[in-house]
């Protein structure tokens, strides 16, 4: 059953104007806090070190040997893994190469891939701008000697294999060949032996292709197409973090000492001007005083009905029943009906 339209409904959580009627009877304690928010936000801002951070965007191309690679799709365009290359520019071993360079440990670095490009952007932040730029240029440039050096490798491993191969084959062709001339031209075993001198020298010769590609592959890591250069301005401490923060950290802060406040009720005022029209204050504690809607009071008499009240349930009025008049006695009936 819903409430009579006329019975006002306690709410616990309140609205705007009883908020900003708070903050009216508490802008003393709302406002200082608020300016000690601004003001930590200021301090902050001229405490906190600047820090500034160059950038260095690095080409990453193809190798060839034992190359990691992706299939080319329409949403994936670059066969290079560029997430891959990432974790690596990140990796110790790179970092190890950087150190040498700066002659110094390099702190952190991070690594960011544009969108359908082969573009590494090595950003690098440090208190100096010099040493900001040293940094990402010293990351880039290990990074691809990094890659030179694991390309070289791989070809290397792959030449030996390649070799060993083909020196297994020129020894069993070596041997076929020198079988021929002690067998009978025109018998099964001169047949045998001549397919398969033919299937070892093509074998042979297939290796030799391969082995030769493979030594005059050019590595080619990729390029450093833009080097880092000295900021100007630092990256770090950013005001409007600072100030925003602040501001925000003051004003919830006001707010909930205002209600803090007003809540224990410890003021001149007290909570006297926080009554609302269902007899309850802000804090939602019940004036004793105070007449409550839908209350029932209690009855000293007739209760006379007043045509501005609201309308109350119908009832029935008392069903009264009807009177029949008194009738004779028989004997009288009989008198007066009978009399001469």
């Amino acid at each position: 059953m819903s409430p009579s339209p006329d019975v006002l409904v306690h709410r616990s959580g309140g609205d705007l104007a009883d908020y900003a009627s708070l903050l009216r009877r508490r802008w003393l304690i709302a406002s200082l806090l608020l300016l000690a928010g601004i003001g930590g936000g200021v301090a902050s801002l001229h405490v906190t070190p600047p820090a500034y951070t160059a950038s260095a965007q690095v080409l990453v191309t193809a190798t060839g040997p034992q190359e990691q690679t992706n299939q080319v799709t329409n949403r994936q365009r670059e066969p290079l893994n560029l997430d891959t290359e990432a974790q690596i520019v990140r990796s110790t071993t790179v970092a190890k190469k950087a150190a040498k360079t700066l002659k110094s440990t390099p702190g952190p670095v991070e690594v960011s891939v544009p969108p359908n490009t082969s573009v590494l952007l090595i950003s690098y932040t440090a208190a100096d701008p010099a040493a900001a730029a040293a940094g990402a240029s010293a990351y880039a440039r290990a990074y691809l000697a990094y890659r030179s050096e694991s390309a070289a490798s791989a070809r290397t491993a792959q030449l030996k294999v390649l070799l060993a191969t083909l020196k297994q084959v020129n020894e069993s062709l070596a041997e076929v060949i020198a079988t021929l001339p002690g067998l009978g031209n025109g018998t099964a075993e001169r047949t045998l032996a001549l397919q398969r001198q033919s299937v070892l020298s093509r074998q042979s010769s297939a290796l030799t292709l391969k082995y030769d590609a493979f030594r005059t592959v050019a590595i080619v890591p990729g390029s450093v197409i833009s080097d880092a250069v000295a900021p100007t301005e630092p990256s770090a401490p950013s005001p409007s973090l600072h100030l925003g923060g602040g501001l925000m950290a003051g004003l919830l802060s006001g707010v909930g000492a205002a209600w803090l406040r007003d809540r224990l009720g410890t003021g001149s005022r007290g909570s006297a001007g926080t009554k609302r029209p269902t007899g309850r204050d802000l804090a939602g504690r019940q004036d004793p005083g105070a007449a409550v809607p839908g209350a029932e009071r209690p009855r000293t008499g007739r209760k006379r009905r007043d045509s501005r009240s609201a309308p109350g349930p119908y009832t029935m009025p008392p069903q009264i029943p009807p009177q029949t008049p008194p009738q004779a006695p028989p004997q009288a009936v009989a008198r007066t009906i009978h009399r001469p």
